[in-house]
């Protein structure tokens, strides 16, 4: 276990390394690994640690460099991003409302915070949806709470391809367009760290004022 979170710690901190390694030997097929990547990290409740803002992100400055066409490199985050959500969406809402008190899950999600999730989205539904996209583990537990709250289905989809959308194309195109700046460039690893701050920094401040309200 211990070397399993070394070996995603140093993919996370030093995935462009890693994904020069993934292009060498997989070529065209790089484009499935990332969706897959992409996918799974947005998807599957329980893997919201895998990357995802750093891995558009060098994606996207690997685009620059020719490595990936950017066209295809957007509409395989945007798919997989589409498609992560909503079989997230589709797992919460068949077993969001069952799920055992004493398992992982369930000491997370229960009976009152379902309930505060369903108010929640019946009057800020959309930009839950949309915002959570920025924001690392958050995203992938929205859509799941989404589904177990009874979101109905027409709403979250639009909101969905929304903030894939927005999701995608911010953080490719950043990459795009300076991640190829040779102070970023010969810094990644602390751009990295810092997109990771930067994007959990408003769930953060959001948990600091609950608490404090409350």
């Amino acid at each position: 276990m211990i070397e399993l979170i070394q070996s995603l710690f140093s993919f996370i901190m030093h995935i462009d390394q890693h994904l020069v390694d993934i292009i060498q030997k997989f070529g065209i097929w790089s484009y499935g690994i990332l969706f897959t990547i992409v996918f799974v990290e947005t998807g599957v409740v329980i893997f919201p640690f895998l990357p995802g803002d750093s891995l558009l992100f060098a994606s996207g400055a690997f685009a620059a460099l020719g490595a990936f066409n950017l066209p295809i490199l957007l509409l395989v985050f945007f798919v997989a991003a589409v498609f992560g959500d909503t079989v997230n969406y589709e797992i919460g809402h068949k077993v969001g409302t069952s799920i055992s008190p004493k398992s992982f899950l369930g000491r997370i999600i229960n009976q009152e915070r379902m309930q505060k999730a369903q108010d929640f989205f019946n009057k800020h539904g959309g930009k839950t949806i949309i915002f959570a996209r920025f924001m690392p583990f958050i995203r992938t537990f929205i859509p799941f709470v989404a589904g177990a709250s009874r979101m109905h289905y027409r709403h979250f989809i639009m909101y969905n391809i929304i903030g894939a959308v927005l999701w995608v194309t911010i953080c490719t195109f950043a990459g795009y367009y300076f991640g190829n700046i040779p102070i970023i460039k010969d810094n990644f690893s602390k751009v990295i760290l810092i997109i990771i701050f930067v994007s959990v920094l408003p769930a953060v401040i959001g948990f600091m004022k609950a608490k404090v309200k409350k």
